[in-house]
């Protein structure tokens, strides 16, 4: 018996102005784990969605256990045994970890016959579920668990996964790779997403490059270096950041004993945070996602006013000012979320760089829009941050995840701000455009801005950063010089070695 699982054969599909795969062929075999790779915009995206009914091909055929495979819909797929585990999670805060997968079945049982599957599952699998649990009250790692129980629920073949560590402490990373390793050895297979290369070259079998919707090679990860990987998706050289000499000047921000409510049932309120951030520095800011990452950023940009006293700038207090007045100033933010926060998915880049520029960058007139100008804007990020798109008249929501990135991290450099802050600046983004990122923000301190950069991905912060700080449940750590800081160091400052002090200074 074959132990070919899934045969792609000759998959073309085009967009108006793109074509998104060409002519890709591939087999993924039973009970491997095969690394789809690719910079962004390269058709990864369109390649899966295709595999999971999402997408209809064009031309080409796929064969699934020997036979003719073209699911319709997601729901023909997963009756065919192929799951997907998608980049951003579907699960409803307000309702509990079974009611949340019974959303996703044909035929939910009963919850109490679904609560005893789910446990028994998942400790299967050591990935420990509660089912009554409230999913806003659970961490970024259980809620990508709920995801992954609800597809091992089907018995998959296939389990597609998009960027399943992208929000994962390196302990959930572990425990993600056991349950995969689990998955392969019992003769599932997966089709494994992913930029960071290190974890691709730990778990993976082998690995099909994309690049500009065709394959240009194949590997076996163990065997082949990450930066080979990277150059063979790039078709070139890797880049390596590099940031010219600098001092830190004068404190352009401060903040005072800054607390605040977190704005939603279920976010992180922030505590009693004392910092200040220096002229031409990068301060790097870590912490396992749902810590109040969200929340500093939203009280820094003026998206959630706080009481006076708490944030200055350049001496001026600034605590209740809105994020057009901030911007004004030279304040500038890029949130994590970039789809619907950072830019709106319908509206062009156009009208997507008029929502942030035109403050600093003039791009109306007497209450109207400044076409051309604001076309150029859009154009001018589109050129230097290489954001491959047919042009700056398609919608957001048309751009790859890396490069909507781009362009939202783009939009804010260009417009030359005195402090930017950053939430998740390279998430979901591909190498060579994550150093392309990077750059920029550290040619941005160089040239005398303030930078802060929040992140959960320590490599990156410990690449960028002057100094470091940790968030734990709100409340920041005292920030540390990061030349020299240990992982064992970082380990305590992420799991809140400063709380002590923190609540000393409370009481």
């Amino acid at each position: 018996m074959s132990d070919l699982l899934l045969q792609l054969n000759g998959l073309t599909k085009a967009y108006p102005g793109v074509v998104a795969n060409k002519d890709v062929t591939f087999d993924i075999r039973k009970g491997e784990v095969h690394a789809l790779l690719g910079e962004n915009g390269a058709g990864k995206s369109t390649l899966v969605k295709t595999i999971y009914g999402l997408v209809h091909p064009d031309s080409g055929t796929m064969t699934l256990e020997d036979r003719p495979y073209s699911p319709s819909d997601p729901r023909a797929a997963r009756q065919s045994g192929v799951a997907m585990v998608f980049q951003h999670f579907s699960l409803f805060d307000a309702l509990n970890v079974a009611e949340n997968i019974a959303l996703g079945m044909e035929k939910p049982p009963s919850q109490r016959d679904l609560a005893a599957k789910i446990t028994e599952v998942s400790e299967l699998y050591g990935l420990p579920l509660d089912p009554s649990r409230i999913v806003g009250d659970l961490s970024a790692g259980e809620r990508q668990r709920v995801e992954i129980i609800r597809c091992l629920l089907q018995d998959p073949k296939l389990l597609i996964m998009d960027e399943p560590t992208s929000v994962l402490t390196p302990q959930e990373v572990d425990i993600l790779f056991e349950t995969l390793n689990k998955l392969r050895a019992e003769g599932t297979a997966i089709l494994y997403i992913s930029h960071k290369l290190e974890e691709i070259r730990t778990l993976c079998d082998h690995a099909t490059i994309l690049r500009l919707g065709e394959v240009v090679g194949t590997c076996v990860p163990a065997e082949t270096l990450a930066r080979d990987m990277a150059e063979l998706m790039v078709g070139g050289t890797l880049h390596v950041p590099e940031r010219a000499a600098a001092q830190a000047g004068d404190v352009v921000l401060s903040l005072k004993g800054l607390s605040a409510r977190a704005p939603t049932e279920f976010g992180t309120s922030l505590r009693n945070i004392n910092l200040d951030v220096r002229r031409g520095e990068v301060l790097g800011i870590g912490g396992v996602a749902g810590n109040g990452q969200d929340e500093l950023l939203l009280a820094l940009s003026g998206e959630m006013p706080t009481p006076a006293g708490m944030v200055s700038f350049h001496g001026q207090d600034i605590s209740q000012m809105r994020p057009n007045a901030r911007r004004a100033l030279g304040l500038l933010a890029a949130p994590e979320e970039r789809m619907g926060h950072a830019a709106a998915p319908d509206m062009t880049l156009i009208e997507n760089g008029f929502l942030t520029g035109d403050t600093r960058m003039g791009l109306s007139k007497n209450g109207f829009l400044q076409r051309s100008k604001t076309r150029a804007f859009a154009e001018k990020v589109i050129q230097v941050f290489d954001v491959r798109t047919p042009g700056p008249e398609n919608a957001a929501r048309s751009l790859s995840g890396g490069n909507l990135q781009k362009f939202v991290i783009g939009r804010e450099i260009l417009q030359d701000p005195e402090v930017l802050i950053v939430n998740q600046p390279t998430w979901g983004v591909d190498a060579a455009a994550a150093a392309s990122i990077r750059q920029a923000l550290l040619d941005l301190a160089s040239k005398g801005s303030s930078v802060i950069c929040i992140s959960q991905d320590l490599d990156e912060l410990m690449e960028v950063s002057d100094r470091f700080a940790a968030l734990n449940g709100g409340a920041l750590s005292e920030p540390r010089p990061a030349q020299g800081l240990t992982v064992e160091e970082i380990g305590l400052m992420l799991g809140g070695a400063h709380d002590m002090e923190v609540a000393h200074v409370e009481a």
